[in-house]
């Protein structure tokens, strides 16, 4: 494995570990405010997380043309409003879900992204081979003894996630072509501001928005904000730079695995053995889906060795 790929797969498995244990965070918070209020006010922390990063990286570029700075600004923008929105209805489609569906079928149905996005992939016309098949499918096999407990049924809140599972694939494409052309920090915050205008909106058209509610929440949203949306969306953001959308997909699914962490060692939950099996095969589809690139570093070591 390349050192890029590396440090992208380690990046990748912070992201889904920050993400895992906001779950916990997203459970008491809810508990004060609703669905679209809770992301409005943590995305917006998020956004304005970053400004100050944008700031110095502004006065750093001051050398640029102006031409190149507006086209820039266009660009993120742009890409931004694409992003944020999908964004948007990926994580309202995840909220709502959750009022007529349990925890446990949302998380199995939305973490579906992993076979997902080598699905839209291909449509895209994006290669991805055998190893990437077998690695999402135990994978997905993992997920299901990790997260179902009752009988699995297609009902209006599992339709509503699998729908969301379908835009959080897409947001995974999506930030994996954008990096490669805009500045990764930048991106986030752009789609951090249109996720949050767009959950507002919503919020005050359809919930009691009150200041009580959100103070309530306060600690859940400062994690959900800083930590699982400034830091863990820009850390997916930069790491994607190196690592295909397929592999991706994998590595952040592993956010199912910590989510059961944060759980047992924040809320008392126990894992009963099924759920352990589903943590080891969703280790073992991530090993899968990587095989191309362990299969690589192996033969470049014994060329390099047979060099010397």
């Amino acid at each position: 494995m390349k050192g890029k790929e590396l440090r992208s797969s380690v990046l990748l498995l912070i992201t889904a570990a920050i993400w895992g244990f906001a779950f916990v965070a997203q459970r008491v918070g809810m508990k004060h405010i609703g669905p679209f209020t809770y992301s409005g006010v943590r995305f917006a922390l998020g956004s304005l997380s970053l400004l100050p990063i944008i700031f110095f990286m502004n006065r750093r570029e001051k050398g640029k043309e102006e031409n190149r700075r507006k086209n820039e600004r266009r660009d993120v923008m742009k890409y931004g409003a694409i992003a944020g929105s999908i964004l948007f209805l990926a994580a309202s489609l995840q909220q709502v879900g959750l009022l007529y569906t349990t925890a446990g079928k949302a998380g199995f149905i939305t973490s579906l992204y992993i076979v997902i996005v080598p699905i839209i992939g291909i449509v895209l016309k994006h290669k991805a081979g055998l190893n990437i098949w077998v690695g999402a499918i135990v994978a997905a096999v993992g997920l299901y003894f990790l997260s179902i407990n009752e009988n699995f049924t297609i009902e209006f809140g599992d339709f509503l996630e699998l729908v969301g599972a379908v835009f959080w694939g897409l947001h995974i494409i999506v930030i994996g072509s954008f990096v490669s052309k805009v500045d990764a920090v930048k991106l986030s915050a752009a789609q951090f501001a249109v996720c949050a205008i767009l959950s507002l909106v919503a919020a005050f058209m359809f919930e009691d928005v009150n200041m009580e509610g959100i103070s309530a929440a306060a600690i859940p949203i400062l994690y959900g904000g800083l930590i699982s949306a400034g830091i863990a969306y820009t850390l997916q953001a930069v790491a994607q730079k190196s690592a295909k959308a397929s592999h991706a997909a994998i590595a952040l699914s592993m956010e199912a695995v910590f989510a059961a962490i944060g759980g047992i060692l924040l809320l008392g939950e126990t894992l009963p053995l099924r759920g352990y099996m589903g943590c080891l095969l969703m280790l073992a589809g991530m090993l899968i889906s990587q095989a191309d690139n362990f299969r690589k570093r192996t033969i470049n070591a014994l060329d390099k060795a047979g060099e010397q």
